[in-house]
């Protein structure tokens, strides 16, 4: 999203539909303009209306005939902004949360559910509000409550749970089309800046692009780690999880996607034809891939936690995505000692998911 005013002088700009009579009537008042100078002008000594109209006259021309600058100036004038956060008074940033989770913004939204579901089970406490230019800005009511009390919550807000040792930060708006890869390189220097340096990433897949459906168990979680160079990671394995089939970082679009989070150019042999685009090629389109590149070239350790889903009520699949994430971080449901089952403890926010009751008078 570009600003023209950043790269253009104010100058009124006039139409520059191709006009053969105007263009011929400005070439004869410009020839008439030089030839018919009076004799102030010529000796020096013309009044400033004299000079004035030619110059203004040039100055329109001048303006008609600007181009835009090349994408290379462009690329050197609009540098993205680097991720900037307040702090709540009082808090800071504890080291003794090493492990950050966060969700990637997907079908269904079940990654930002599960956060919800894990922040407020949690009983953390907001540590900060998070500046991102590439977020979309919103604000709504407290989401965790346990009333709604005003306390504005915003796009991007930190939490820390020092008891459990966790970090967590929670999504609620997305990623400005085309700045994914600027998102994904700002969380993870902010991540590694604040002294983090396990990044658990929750997200959803498309139920439609799955290949193989086991009608036989429940929801498949999937994984996608940094520990190996193909992603599989044999603590995860235990679990009974799977390793994601779509990563692959040999493949056209994963590579590509390494080298645009590590500073590099796109080169033809990597942008291919569209119109072949495959099933990895969408897992590499998902913000969860930009996160995990990103975070994995500066060597942090990341993990993704994924699952398949269809969009509509994904409540289900959200708590099941959270008992995952406490599967990898060692700590069980039932330690958050929760007003809900199993421990958990239901954010105020799901209360509106659907809209308020409705009005009981008209029935």
């Amino acid at each position: 999203l570009l600003n023209p005013n950043h790269f253009f002088s104010p100058v009124r700009l006039e139409s520059t539909k191709p006009d053969l009579e105007r263009k011929k009537g400005r070439k004869e008042t410009d020839l008439s303009a030089t030839q018919d100078q009076s004799p102030e002008a010529k000796s020096g000594t013309a009044s400033a209306s004299s000079v004035l109209a030619p110059f203004n006259f040039s100055l329109k021309t001048r303006a008609l005939d600007r181009r835009p600058p090349s994408p290379s100036i462009l690329r050197r004038r609009h540098l993205p902004a680097a991720m900037e956060f307040a702090v709540v008074e009082g808090e800071s940033f504890s080291p003794s949360c090493p492990t950050l989770i966060m969700p990637a913004l997907s079908i269904g939204n079940v990654g930002q559910l599960a956060v919800d579901l894990l922040i407020s089970s949690a009983r953390t406490r907001r540590v900060a509000y998070l500046d991102e230019p590439s977020v979309l800005p919103c604000a709504g009511n407290d989401a965790f409550g346990p009333d709604a009390v005003g306390d504005l919550t915003l796009a991007l807000e930190a939490y820390e749970s020092a008891s459990h040792g966790l970090a967590f930060v929670q999504q609620r708006s997305p990623v400005i089309t085309g700045m994914m890869v600027s998102f994904a390189k700002n969380v993870a220097n902010f991540a590694r800046n604040i002294g983090k340096d396990h990044i658990i990433i929750l997200s959803s897949l498309d139920s439609g692009k799955r290949r193989i459906i086991d009608a036989s168990s429940g929801m498949q979680v999937y994984y996608l780690s940094s520990c190996n160079e193909d992603g599989s990671d044999p603590e995860y394995e235990k679990f009974g999880w799977k390793k994601l089939d779509g990563y692959d970082p040999c493949q056209r679009q994963w590579n590509c996607l390494a080298s645009l989070v590590e500073g590099g150019k796109l080169s033809e042999d990597m942008i291919g034809d569209t119109d072949e685009m495959t099933i990895n090629d969408y897992y590499a389109s998902l913000p969860f891939a930009a996160l995990f590149s990103a975070c994995k070239a500066i060597g942090l350790k990341v993990s993704c936690v994924l699952c398949y889903c269809s969009e509509g009520d994904n409540m289900p699949e959200s708590f099941q995505l959270a008992e995952a994430a406490c599967k990898v971080v060692g700590h069980g449901p039932e330690k958050f000692h929760g007003n809900g089952s199993n421990g958990w403890t239901i954010p105020l926010s799901w209360k509106s998911v659907y809209g308020p009751p409705p009005d009981m008078s008209i029935f």
